[in-house]
């Protein structure tokens, strides 16, 4: 996948298209991007503050099988700095590429 080092886009700060660099991240996943929000639901029904009816989904069909084996590719991760402002955005969501080249 070949990606534009500058690519003109919308900037929320300036509110106009401007140039923007574009920079690649390395993907964070959940639990590093979001540490406190793992078990917080577990905590939630542990104080008692949210009781749920029933068996809260468990144990009420048989198990599916459960998809084996890694992903081939990591989504990417670009975020973009306006050439105006200076101020860095990231994008909404990564696609799946394999190889990404700035050109």
């Amino acid at each position: 996948m070949k990606v534009p080092k500058q690519r003109k886009r919308h900037c929320p700060s300036c509110n106009k298209h401007t140039v923007q660099k574009v920079t690649q991240n390395k993907a964070r996943g959940r639990s590093s991007a979001h540490p406190l929000s793992r078990g917080s639901t577990k905590r939630i029904r542990q104080r008692g503050l949210r009781r749920g009816f029933g068996n809260l989904g468990r144990y009420s069909k048989p198990p599916k099988p459960k998809m084996t084996g890694k992903k081939m590719t990591k989504k990417t991760d670009f975020r973009y700095t306006c050439s105006v402002c200076g101020r860095m955005f990231t994008q909404s969501g990564g696609i799946r590429a394999k190889k990404v080249e700035m050109v």
